[in-house]
């Protein structure tokens, strides 16, 4: 369809708006401003708020927010709470939250879920990472910034507003401010994002762009546009862009983080390098910031995209002020590093405050990716505080706004500590890695930059140091090129990876024309038998109209039993209809009335150990902190399996205080009540922590509550009560993959067999050695203790077996041209014929030794020219070095000297 929009609104026509084009841009836009020929953005309009703030007063990050929502609750919007930074809660498309409008997708803007309230107004945290590499530098850039927005979201009937408003309400809380009306322009422009479209205007004042107003109502598919039901006003405020136009500051760093940065200079000493450099140089801190904002604003006028980019804004602010610019590099690198500091202790107080655990996958990995590039650029510019501090003053920061993140703190300051420490550990190990991988390289590539990043945490920064000192000593060259946007191009890698967990494939079911079946299982999770009525059958399938067997889904495993005489052995579902696979399907036909009966002591371990799942999460959650997130979970007759986020290994009293709190939410008796909520009514009263099992479709939800314990979105089959499940035995966890620890565990009668096991190989450990249990350890301790003495005993006893045999053999050897050979098999074990070796090569003998389990080995002394390593293949199988190798023979003895001597000889 062919897109038309016209961009006249009703203010336009009130106060007597003009649509010009821009001489820059050519770009259409509205103004009051008769005389005015640009649109007003940049680059075609250089910033003019730097030094002179456009606002009536300079606003706070926490006044800018508070006025914003203020002024649309005032104009009829109801504020909604912010959603976290982390999107993978309710989305499996992003891993974090990008935009407001994120947060509404895809259940409310598909028209599936109505909105919260209507119209609304949130001052939504979002992290984009896609630019970090640009952020300090440009004087704009943030990888955490603030989107405020007012959002409507019209039916047909049910209409709230859609431009005149839009623009009417942006235009006015400019005014509000005390924006100057003739300053403002609005741009005609065109929004494509996530398969939706839809025309918009960028709203513009003295250079900067301070909003986009969005009006989302087309579907784009392929390169053709549908127009959909639901129009959706979707605007943008940008709160950290306000409040620098408000205060007028160099950049924006210094508006919204002026006091952290003030500390962070004076710790760095800064000021004092300034006031160091020679006469030729900056001294004043005034030309500093004079600096600071003709980099910024030369910045506005460039389009800033990649590296070429930042490197052609230095030059240009260095020809402005006529300085060198590599002097300028030595003043603005630092100041640099500064504000990236500041930006990114921010964002990491969001990521971790809302639960993120860094790992090397998904969101955790982005957040250790900015945590290590922040903990770089405190080294390069000689940082002191410690980071944990840094984030302390962020949060004091944040907390009238989001007290949430202070109740986190705790858990923030250990992650920190934990992932400073493993920082560490990683830049001493990480030396020897590197000069591995230049010893078969003259270069290393970006693609090797970033594999030493993925695989072994390795910062392309010190990649280059430790191949700058490689190339001093002067073996050889290696050639090294880091990109000033090497995180932007890792970061985008990993968020293109795609976020869902592979799943393991299963055998794709027959589609059936037929209507969704009735779920029994959810009106009497007790019921054991029941009728129902064949409506197909398909492949090795039964499908009918109702039923109690409970199909695979959210990591339970399928209700087993017969219909009829018949066993079930399978249950799926697919498109709401249950499939029953069963042996013989010949045996059903269409509308016969069949009995289906379940196995209820298999049900029954099903219940216990998925309710058990559920306690065992919340008592992690107690245990080990709120950042403990389900990340996976498999629920089978025997065991449960349990996958939750944690930072660090499990320790063995916090696996018994996990163990004992679940058990004594099993004695307490609490009622397990399932019910149907709508998913609004379920986040507003429970928030995004019913998400532990993934992302759950629909605008149903079944929610699983413990009461004062637990609540989930859940489908599975539970107890009635945690008394049910009985005696809770976690039997070991185990780390699978960084950031995530995986729990095993049992429940009721299962527990007792187990306990019983590891009672068996206790009392048949302490049988074999003859004590009672209690004395186990003490006896095990005394044996491990004797034996280490014995196995030093037997290493000397060894030592000395080669020096006696040294005698023996001596006679033994042959002349074979310049060499001394010997060929002989011998008693003993490797490790006894390794000591022989030693101990009867001379420097100009070659040494070939056996022994009665085709064990062989070869060794040369010093003056021998032969290759172990290639004497080995000629004469059995093996290999090592070329001075000594082993390996196994075949041949007998004879033969195998013989092949030496050839081997001499030729």
């Amino acid at each position: 369809m062919e897109i038309k929009h016209d961009y006249r609104v009703k203010l336009f026509d009130e106060m007597g708006f003009m649509r010009k084009k821009c001489k820059e841009c050519g770009q259409y836009f509205w103004t009051l401003d008769p005389d005015r020929e640009t649109c007003g953005d940049s680059p075609c309009d250089k910033y003019s708020f730097i030094g002179n703030p456009i606002t009536k007063k300079k606003y706070t990050y926490n006044e800018m927010v508070k006025e914003y929502i203020k002024f649309f609750e005032e104009n009829g919007h109801t504020p909604i709470k912010r959603s976290p930074v982390i999107a993978r809660r309710w989305r499996d498309d992003i891993l974090l939250t990008i935009a407001s409008i994120a947060v509404f997708q895809p259940w409310v803007t598909k028209g599936i879920v109505e909105p919260v309230a209507n119209p609304l107004v949130i001052a939504q945290p979002c992290i984009r990472l896609n630019d970090i590499d640009n952020v300090g530098r440009t004087g704009r850039h943030m990888t955490c910034f603030t989107m405020a927005a007012h959002h409507a979201f019209n039916k047909e009937d049910d209409f709230k507003y859609w431009t005149d408003k839009t623009v009417e309400l942006c235009f006015n809380f400019m005014k509000r401010l005390g924006i100057d009306e003739k300053s403002i322009t609005f741009i005609e422009s065109w929004w494509e994002g996530g398969g939706n479209a839809g025309p918009c205007y960028e709203v513009i004042t003295h250079g900067v762009e301070l909003a986009t107003l969005v009006f989302m109502q087309y579907e784009k598919i392929g390169d053709s546009y549908k127009e959909i039901p639901l129009k959706i006003v979707d605007t943008g405020y940008g709160i950290e862009r306000f409040v620098w136009a408000s205060q007028g500051t160099p950049t924006a760093y210094d508006a919204v983080f002026g006091n952290i940065v003030k500390k962070l200079k004076e710790n760095a000493g800064i000021d004092k390098i300034f006031e160091s450099q020679d006469s030729s140089s900056i001294a004043s801190a005034q030309d500093v910031e004079r600096i600071l904002a003709e980099s910024a604003t030369l910045a506005g006028l460039m389009d800033i995209e990649n590296v070429g980019d930042l490197r052609v804004l230095r030059k240009k602010v260095a020809e402005k002020i006529g300085m060198d610019v590599n002097e300028l590099d030595k003043i603005l690198s630092p100041l640099e590093y500064i504000y990236a500091i500041a930006d990114h202790t921010r964002c990491l107080s969001f990521m971790f405050g809302d639960g993120i655990v860094p790992s090397n996958v998904r969101e955790g990995y982005l957040a250790r990716l900015v945590l290590r590039k922040t903990l770089r650029y405190m080294d390069k510019v000689g940082i002191s505080i410690p980071l944990k501090e840094i984030i302390c003053m962020q949060l004091e920061d944040l907390k009238d706004l989001y007290p949430e993140l202070m109740e986190m703190k705790d858990y923030i300051m250990d992650v920190v500590d934990a992932e400073e420490k493993k920082y560490i550990q990683t830049i001493n190990r990480g030396r020897g890695i590197v000069e591995r991988m230049v010893k078969s390289k003259t270069e290393i590539s970006l693609d090797d930059l970033i594999e030493l990043y993925d695989s072994n945490g390795l910062p392309p920064e010190v990649v280059q140091d430790i191949v700058e000192e490689i190339n001093k000593k002067g073996k050889k060259e290696i050639k090294v090129t880091v990109p000033d946007n090497i995180y932007t191009i890792v970061a985008e890698r990993h968020e293109e990876e795609g976020v869902e967990e592979p799943k393991a494939k299963k055998q794709e079911l027959p589609d059936v024309d037929a209507p969704e079946t009735e779920l029994l299982f959810y009106k009497n999770p007790k019921q054991k038998e029941f009728e129902g009525k064949v409506l197909r059958t398909v492949g090795d399938y039964v499908i009918l109209d109702k039923t109690i067997f409970y199909p695979e889904g959210g990591g339970q495993k399928y209700d087993i039993g017969y219909l009829n005489d018949i066993k079930v052995l399978e249950v799926q579902k697919k498109n709401g209809i249950v499939y029953h696979k069963v042996p013989e399907v010949s045996r059903f036909k269409e509308g016969d009335i069949v009995k289906g009966t379940i196995d209820w002591i298999n049900r029954e371990k099903l219940m216990r150990n998925h309710t058990a799942t559920h306690i065992i999460n919340a008592a992690a959650q107690k245990v080990l902190g709120k950042h403990v997130w389900q990340t996976g979970s498999n629920v089978d007759t025997e065991k449960g399996r349990l996958d939750i986020t944690h930072y660090e290994r499990i320790t063995r009293e916090q696996l018994k205080e996990i163990e004992k709190i679940a058990n004594d939410i099993v004695l307490k008796g609490i009622n397990v009540k399932s019910s149907f909520m709508s998913r609004n009514e379920a986040e507003q009263k429970y928030g995004f922590r019913i998400y532990q099992g993934g992302v759950v479709p629909g605008n149903t939800l079944r929610i699983i509550e413990i009461e004062g314990t637990d609540v989930e979105a859940c489908g599975g089959t539970h107890c009635e009560n945690t008394s049910e499940v009985g005696f809770i035995k976690i039997l070991k966890t185990e780390r699978i993959q960084d950031g995530v620890e995986r729990l095993e565990y049992t429940s009721g009668t299962n527990s007792v067999e187990e306990v019983q096991k590891i009672e068996d190989f206790l009392i048949e450990s302490a049988d074999i050695l003859g004590v009672p249990t209690t004395q186990l350890p003490k006896t095990v301790k005394r044996f491990f203790e004797e034996w280490k003495e014995q196995k030093k005993t037997i290493e000397e006893l060894q030592k000395k077996i080669g020096e006696f045999k040294k005698y023996e053999l001596a006679n033994k050897f042959e002349k074979v041209g310049e060499y001394d050979v010997l060929v002989e098999l011998v008693t003993g074990t490797q490790k006894e014929l390794m000591s022989i070796a030693d101990n009867i090569t001379g420097e100009n003998s070659i040494v070939v030794l056996l022994n009665e389990n085709n064990y062989i080995l070869c060794k040369r002394g010093k003056n021998v020219n032969l290759s172990m390593k290639e004497l080995i293949r000629t004469i059995a199988k093996g290999g090592g070095k070329d001075d000594l190798a082993q390996g196994k023979y075949s041949d007998d003895i004879e033969s195998i000297k013989a092949k030496v001597i050839g081997a001499l000889q030729s």
